[in-house]
């Protein structure tokens, strides 16, 4: 097996080739969890692997609550479904307090502080109060709680992972937060090892061929409890060496082969990139420093040409049209250009606008 090979598989894995998913919430499942700090181009990583979701449909996914936004995994938000956000909590969160514990030092936010935050969120939110972040605040200072800049953050933060708060809806373009007991009140409980088997075996599966290490940066989890889970799990993988990596994958690379050629417009924190970091150079990344910049703008999405990185791109949203500008590592045919712009009509189509012609050009 070759690298882009590897790759197609990979995209194949990851929902990006092919069209097998129907909802948002299939997608979440499949991935397991979504990197979603930056909330509208996360949206874009789910609808682009099931097509026909627009970005209406996606903001009432997340509005009902059947897809929650929480800080689980590396110490960032992610898409997570309801049923799936306690027991990887449980797997993922004292890993993430224990990276976060200098920050929580430097904020002087220790047990007893965190505790009194934790009750206030409880008493404030109950019964469907969502509240925004800046509403939070004002109700920390009333009680006599520091809860300003980075240590609002933290505290927040620490409530998620403590399985006190996630995401409540949208208000307006800000996002609120709410009891997990009232956006996820029926989830099955796992122990310990079962939610470590249980993220082990969605990674692999979603995700794989991927190493350890690449397993590793994605969850957080120690290279021990990394061991424990492939040795919970490992017998319904399958395992190949390649140029000195080992590779684990749930089943053999056996799929339809995407047209050729294709273009996929990812945004920056898509799982293609960000679910991998010791072999992330499967995908070719020796020019992705190349961020070009237009004023005070920078091309920071990325352009996968069939499963390679080819260039950047940004877009600008109009009343009523989106432009697509893209840097190209080298200029692509007419074939390719074809392909560009049908990826840069996808994105439209989601967001309910007409894509002008994309303005494309050579670094």
């Amino acid at each position: 097996m070759n690298s882009k090979h590897m790759a197609r598989w990979r995209m194949h894995n990851l929902g990006l080739s092919g069209s097998r998913f129907k909802t948002p919430q299939e997608v979440v499942k499949w991935l397991c969890a979504v990197q979603s700090q930056d909330y509208g181009p996360a949206k874009w990583s789910i609808a682009e692997r099931a097509p026909g979701v627009g970005n209406t449909a996606m903001d009432r996914a997340f509005n009902d609550g059947t897809i929650l936004r929480t800080h689980v995994l590396r110490p960032t938000w992610h898409f997570v479904l309801p049923a799936d956000i306690r027991w990887m909590l449980q797997a993922t969160g004292h890993r993430i307090n224990a990276l976060n514990a200098y920050m929580y030092r430097q904020e002087e936010l220790d047990n007893l502080v965190l505790a009194k935050s934790d009750k206030l969120l409880v008493d404030i939110l109950q019964e469907g109060n969502f509240l925004t972040r800046k509403q939070l605040a004002e109700a920390f200072k009333s009680a006599g709680i520091v809860a300003t800049h980075f240590r609002l953050a933290y505290i927040l933060m620490h409530a998620e992972l403590n399985g006190t708060i996630c995401s409540g809806p949208l208000n307006g373009k800000q996002h609120t937060y709410a009891l997990i007991d009232e956006r996820a009140p029926q989830t099955k409980d796992l122990t310990s090892d079962e939610a470590l088997a249980e993220l082990t075996l969605r990674y692999f599966t979603s995700h794989g061929p991927a190493t350890m290490k690449d397993f590793k940066s994605w969850s957080s989890l120690t290279v021990a409890d990394i061991r424990k889970g492939l040795e919970m799990v490992g017998s319904r993988f399958e395992h190949e060496v390649i140029d000195d990596l080992s590779y684990w994958f749930a089943e053999s690379a056996h799929y339809p082969e995407a047209a050729t050629p294709t273009v996929h417009l990812l945004q920056a924190y898509d799982e293609y990139i960000m679910g991998y970091s010791e072999s992330r150079p499967v995908l070719d990344v020796s020019r992705v420093t190349e961020l070009p910049r237009q004023g005070n703008h920078t091309f920071n999405h990325v352009i996968v040409l069939d499963s390679q990185l080819a260039g950047h791109w940004k877009r600008t949203l109009k009343k009523n049209s989106l432009i697509i500008e893209a840097v190209l590592y080298t200029p692509f045919c007419d074939a390719q250009t074809e392909a560009l712009q049908a990826a840069a009509d996808k994105q439209g189509e989601f967001l309910g606008l007409t894509t002008k012609p994309v303005v494309a050009r050579a670094i």
